[in-house]
């Protein structure tokens, strides 16, 4: 378990937790396989009976690590690196237990559509989440191009996927992004009462209502169509092109690239 994640189990929740507050829990490659390790352990463990993911810090995350996909875009590399992600993904796909999210500040990318799998989610008064992956010349991921047009319909979708911009706590409420806001300081207790509740209801039957409404091997092949796209867009001029824009603290220039 990398020091970036932090794993405790107590009273039948297993809590995750972000913690690379000083780079905005943006999520590394060792991250995804700790977090992936974790949600596949925790389908094996009897005495877990609900997964809380938070953060530290005034944000959950940014996302994964650019300066990962950064070097495989300007080296033109193969993009092997995404396999622990592929592994956390499927594991959110796969997961029996009740997830419940605990969202503060600012939640980018991954940390926005990993919440499309969560099962209770919970912002602070000051979240807003984003998923700008065409603005860096990317795809959608973890399901989310079939989660969020079912969530939000497709014209909402598409603007988050297109534009970019960040929704805020409230409007993610009344879009269906979420169950709850509460204020910044009520928001570990809440989430902890949440799971809590969840812990002493009957795991059988969460477990089999949970597979009733979502199904695990559509969200895996969305997940893998995704994944083959973004490993070739990851590889595409326009990605060369926002990356080193990235680097070189500049806007990027899509009109003189070849898509």
């Amino acid at each position: 378990m990398t020091e970036h994640i932090q794993r405790q189990h107590a009273d039948g929740i297993l809590t995750l937790t972000l913690a690379r507050a000083d780079k905005k829990n943006a999520i590394t490659d060792a991250m995804y396989g700790a977090l992936a390790d974790a949600l596949e352990a925790a389908e094996r463990d009897s005495t877990v009976r609900v997964v809380l993911l938070r953060a530290e810090g005034d944000m959950f995350s940014a996302g994964n690590d650019i300066g990962e996909f950064a070097s495989i875009a300007v080296s033109g590399g193969s993009g092997g690196g995404e396999r622990n992600v592929i592994r956390f993904l499927h594991a959110l796909a796969r997961a029996t237990r009740p997830l419940v999210a605990a969202v503060q500040g600012r939640a980018v990318g991954i940390g926005t559509t990993m919440l499309l799998h969560c099962d209770f989610v919970l912002l602070a008064d000051d979240a807003q989440l984003s998923t700008p992956f065409v603005n860096l010349a990317l795809v959608p991921e973890a399901a989310s191009s079939l989660l969020m047009p079912a969530r939000l319909g497709y014209v909402r979708a598409f603007e988050m996927f297109a534009l970019g911009d960040a929704v805020s706590a409230q409007s993610a409420l009344a879009w269906g992004l979420a169950n709850r806001v509460v204020p910044l300081y009520q928001l570990g207790t809440e989430a902890m009462a949440i799971a809590e509740r969840l812990a002493r209801q009957p795991l059988g039957a969460l477990t089999e209502t949970k597979r009733l409404m979502r199904n695990a091997e559509l969200l895996k092949q969305q997940m893998d169509a995704e994944s083959a796209c973004f490993a070739q867009r990851l590889k595409s001029p326009e990605a060369h092109e926002a990356f080193r824009a990235f680097v070189d603290r500049r806007p990027p220039n899509f009109h003189a690239v070849a898509h």
